[in-house]
């Protein structure tokens, strides 16, 4: 009666929701299902089951995030049961949205809800997490595991249905309610509890405990496990840079690699079969992850004249600990040979900054080097394994999450990063140091961000993330929640950072700000359009294809956004409090 349609669901281009509330019809049943069950029709339609012992009603998926979920008006019309057969895709810190929701279904009306939830990876974007759970009047009695490789997960509890109607008695009073139809009932000939059951113990509420970086690792390792089995390759390669974005990737494949290994080793035969295809071995048997890890994972470290020390260093360790097979591969050569051709066709010589040249020469001198890195990848994801005397080929995975450039090293076959926050990759780091003692991550994290494009200075980096954007990646974070979530334009969005960002910049620094990023945003839109797909993990995600629908085409100059801005800009410095804002 509620169809999911925001985000990256569009159920109603391909459903209608019955809209014929507290109304059942009777539907002719398929000849084959009339020869097995000896009957011509079955209600259909808005109703509820009434058994001998009890009546159960049942929510759909996105009723259960509906204001005006079904469940309200059946409990209150003694329904005692409910159950949800969802399909809800992970997104960080998602499940305990779910478990606030089933569990308020409960405090409010009483009852006992069943949620079973889909699980595993359906081919597109998103990862179904499972995470099925059990609860009755506000309590959690039972839960499956959120993430697993099995299949298929039962789980069960003992309840009373005395206690649901006890609760009920003192805390609802449903007999308050009026004016609501009645649902219409369907009479079974069955009891769900018998006359011997009465001695039965009841299972006794659990806590939910949440690990939002292991969710980051798990969700993605799953799907990552699936991409080799649907496109027959023989494993991954990732141009690991020893900066954030690389290392995350890197980690979330060796972590599917210890995944792997503790299925094997509790007999799991489906994920055992499995890796056997991928690294064409029928008698393997995974037993270490750095060793099944160099089986089936390739790094390489692209360096350039531009490159530094600290950056091969740091890509070569964290190599080394996760047990990749790692190439050393200098582009120089490539660089330089198509650099040659321009200077050839046109007699001209581009730049960097630093040596006289012009921004327009700087960048495209920066967008050379990103570019031939992404063609190598390709070449060796296709050739390095013919070059062991090995069969098959390796599928590209993204070392960067940026999305400005088009064509160059963040594009692969897939993204598992590209939808979460620099800050989430940076806890998620965080948390593999101490998860897998993975020390080299510690040097990682402590390095500013760079792309190391531009030459360098007396051997060291020159050249910063934070300092090319205009801003540190906090502050883009909090930028990019307010234009995607909170879907503020250029003047709202300053009207929201001179509060958040009082205490540290003041008007004039938020307005350039707020507008660089604008300038930016509208720049790039367009290169979303052809960006690598990418694991679908929160809110926050800037993808074009299935979820962020807004137009890829902006007037750059933002001529009347700018003008309000500028025009506010003087009245909230002379503002005591901020206070005098002033709709333009």
């Amino acid at each position: 009666m509620t169809l999911a349609n925001v985000g990256v669901h569009r159920e109603l281009r391909w459903f209608s929701p019955w809209n014929q509330t507290r109304q059942v019809e009777e539907y002719f049943l398929p000849r084959m299902i009339q020869e097995v069950t000896g009957q011509e029709t079955v209600p259909f339609g808005d109703c509820v089951l009434s058994t001998k012992d009890t009546c159960i009603g049942s929510e759909v998926c996105e009723e259960l995030w509906s204001p005006n979920s079904p469940h309200i008006n059946m409990s209150l019309d003694g329904v005692e049961i409910f159950t949800n057969g969802s399909a809800s895709h992970h997104e960080l810190r998602k499940a305990n949205q779910r478990v606030n929701l089933v569990t308020s279904a409960t405090t409010k009306c009483g009852g006992i809800y069943l949620y079973a939830n889909q699980r595993g990876c359906d081919g597109d974007r998103v990862y179904y997490d499972g995470c099925a759970m059990i609860g009755i009047n506000g309590d959690t009695v039972a839960q499956g595991a959120q993430f697993s490789l099995e299949d298929v997960e039962v789980i069960t509890a003992t309840l009373d249905l005395e206690d649901v109607r006890s609760y009920r008695g003192e805390e609802c009073h449903p007999h308050l309610a009026t004016g609501l139809k009645p649902c219409h009932r369907v009479k079974v000939d069955f009891s769900l509890s018998s006359s011997g059951d009465i001695f039965l113990p009841t299972h006794e509420p659990i806590d939910w405990n949440k690990f939002p970086y292991e969710d980051n690792e798990v969700r993605t390792v799953l799907m990552l496990i699936n991409l080799p089995l649907v496109m027959p390759q023989a494993g991954f390669l990732l141009p690991l840079s020893g900066g954030v974005d690389s290392s995350s990737t890197a980690c979330i494949v060796y972590s599917m690699c210890v995944q792997i290994c503790r299925a094997v080793d509790v007999g799991n035969s489906q994920v055992l079969a499995d890796v056997r295809r991928v690294v064409g071995d029928e008698a393997y048997s995974p037993k270490d992850p750095k060793e099944l890890c160099g089986r089936i994972f390739t790094t390489c470290y692209m360096s350039s004249e531009n490159s530094s020390t600290d950056t091969r260093n740091r890509a070569q360790e964290l190599a080394s600990q996760i047990g990749s097979s790692h190439l050393s591969i200098n582009i120089d050569l490539a660089v330089k040979g198509i650099l040659g051709i321009f200077s050839a066709v046109t007699g001209m010589f581009p730049k960097f900054r630093v040596n006289g040249g012009s921004h327009r020469e700087n960048l495209a001198l920066q967008n050379v080097q990103a570019r031939v890195r992404m063609v190598l990848a390709y070449l060796f994801a296709q050739l390095c394994l013919w070059a062991r005397g090995k069969p098959g080929g390796l599928l590209v995975l993204v070392k960067c999450e940026n999305v400005l450039n088009s064509y160059d090293c963040s594009s692969a076959d897939i993204n598992p990063i590209g939808g979460v926050s620099k800050t989430d990759l940076k806890s998620f780091l965080s948390y593999c140091v101490d998860k897998y003692q993975l020390t080299a991550l510690r040097g990682i994290l402590a390095a500013p961000p760079t792309a190391e494009l531009e030459p360098l200075t007396d051997g060291q980096v020159s050249q910063t993330d934070e300092a090319d954007m205009g801003m540190t990646y906090s502050e883009l974070s909090v930028i990019g929640r307010l234009r995607k979530i909170s879907k503020c334009g250029p003047f709202s969005m300053f009207c929201k950072l001179i509060h958040m960002w009082r205490d540290a910049l003041s008007p004039a620094e938020v307005a350039e700000k707020v507008k660089r990023f604008f300038r930016m945003y509208s720049i790039n839109r367009h290169k979303m359009t052809t960006v690598t797909p990418s694991y679908h993990a929160e809110v926050y995600s800037p993808d074009d294809n299935r979820f962020d629908l807004r137009p890829f085409l902006y007037n750059t100059r933002w001529s009347w956004q700018f003008r309000a801005i500028d025009g506010q800009v003087p009245t909230t410095e002379k503002a005591p409090g901020l206070d005098a804002l002033q709709k333009p």
